[in-house]
């Protein structure tokens, strides 16, 4: 009887237990999907045998191994990783009856100015670093003919695709869509908006609704005092990114400014003097100076002939767009930018203008004077989002909420075939499936 119990050997030879080596690598690998959550961890089974029980620990997965059993299952952990989520929310809008915040929170710049102070406790204080001196920073020249050019680039390549590439704006607000019939929602808050119930009166638009075109106030000294209220119309007013170009090195004739050789002399908390440059020999050529591009007159412009040129014309604008704004941002961590915490007033500069210009909510209360703050890379170049046309190519008011968004220069280069940057899919929502009806909609989760 004891030998009928007794289990039959299988015909074949069992496999050794599992073990770890160390040259085998570990069992943890990045993936580069994109999901909604920036860390998944999976379990997963290597082994289809079942069986649990106390034994030894692997590297790189943890493995169980009893004595009683010739295989056992194993087990790994698998880590993956997300930079870019898959979805993501759209800009905030915000109210004109709210002030904008702050781009480093007050009590983060209190923190880092007492560390500061105590830091350079009992140590002399050095001179200040350019551009603070007044010198300018010698490896931002070039950097600041590079945006000169690639804004006049964007405009250009701009009036050319908007030649093939529909854009629509409407007439009594600044909205706007990039598509042969705009779009159907009801958020035109504009002129007799009441009556229309919201809906937008759409019209044909130039490149300026695209790329918005925000002014600032040109300095002939960067350093010098600030624009009093009284001379706010004597004082030209320029592209606020031009005017960043030229303070970070950028030579315009017809916008002369005041380049300093020498380090300025400090005589007091805010006083200073210019130091003596006749010992100076006469100033070279410009080493860093480039040709500098010009802008296209609309009489001029010429649209593509077909649609591969439109495509490699819509990926080089893409290009510019991304030049422009990285060269942007890389000029501003040096040379300060200031806004309006209410209005969208720029200022290229230190300290803002003196200027009671400023319209916005509760404007009597501070007589007209702006709230500056430092400026984040939107109030320079504002992306303007617009609604992403989906593969069917059209657009229902009850869907609204499954669609996604980019901005309009985006936008424009996509239907005019470029690929889709991977940055900017997070808003544009194109992993959501569409419902194709609104009683498929309403079983949505």
């Amino acid at each position: 009887m004891a030998a009928a119990m007794r289990p039959s050997s299988p015909p074949y030879p069992l496999p050794p237990p599992p073990t770890c080596s160390s040259r085998l690598p570990q069992l943890r690998c990045f993936v580069g999907l994109r999901c909604s959550a920036p860390r998944v961890q999976v379990r997963r089974q290597l082994d289809a045998v079942a069986g649990i029980g106390s034994g030894a620990r692997g590297c790189g997965g943890r493995f169980r191994a009893p004595a009683s059993s010739a295989s056992q299952p194993c087990y790994s952990s698998i880590v993956i990783r997300n930079d870019n989520s898959q979805n993501a929310d759209f800009p905030r809008n915000y109210s004109k009856r709210e002030k904008k915040p702050f781009p480093i929170p007050v009590l983060e710049l209190r923190r880092r100015a007492r560390q500061r102070m105590k830091e350079a406790e009992g140590k002399p204080r050095g001179p200040p670093p350019p551009p603070k001196n007044g010198l300018l920073v010698q490896r931002l020249i070039p950097e600041a003919y590079r945006v000169y050019n690639a804004r006049i680039s964007l405009i250009n390549n701009l009036k050319r695709l908007m030649k093939v590439v529909p854009v629509k704006g409407c007439k009594y607000c600044g909205e706007i869509h990039v598509g042969s019939v705009g779009h159907p929602f009801r958020t035109c808050r504009g002129m007799s908006s009441d009556k229309r119930k919201g809906e937008h009166d759409w019209g044909s638009t130039f490149v300026e609704a695209v790329f918005l075109p925000v002014e600032a106030y040109h300095l002939e000294d960067r350093l010098g005092p600030r624009i009093p209220h009284d001379q706010r119309f004597e004082v030209p007013r320029i592209p606020a990114l031009v005017e960043l170009c030229i303070q970070a090195g950028l030579d315009l004739p017809e916008y002369p400014t005041k380049r300093r050789r020498k380090p300025i002399v400090k005589i007091g908390r805010k006083e200073f003097v210019d130091a003596n440059e006749d010992d100076l020999p006469d100033p070279e050529p410009d080493k860093f100076k480039e040709p500098i591009l010009e802008e296209v007159s609309d009489d001029e412009i010429t649209p593509p002939s077909s649609p591969e040129e439109t495509a490699a014309l819509a990926e080089e604008t893409l290009k510019v767009w991304e030049t422009l704004r990285n060269g942007a941002l890389r000029l501003m961590k040096r040379y300060s930018v200031r806004v309006c915490g209410y209005c969208p007033e720029v200022h290229i500069g230190a300290s803002g203008h003196k200027a009671r210009n400023c319209g916005a909510f509760k404007h009597q209360q501070r007589n007209g004077q702006h709230g500056w703050q430092a400026a984040v890379l939107d109030d320079l170049i504002p992306p303007r989002y617009v609604w992403h046309m989906p593969e069917s190519g059209e657009l229902q008011k009850e869907l609204k909420i499954f669609y996604g968004q980019a901005p309009a220069v985006v936008e424009i280069c996509i239907q005019g075939g470029a690929q889709v940057p991977e940055k900017y899919k997070a808003t544009m929502r194109l992993d959501i499936g569409i419902p194709s009806s609104l009683k498929e909609a309403e079983m949505v989760v």
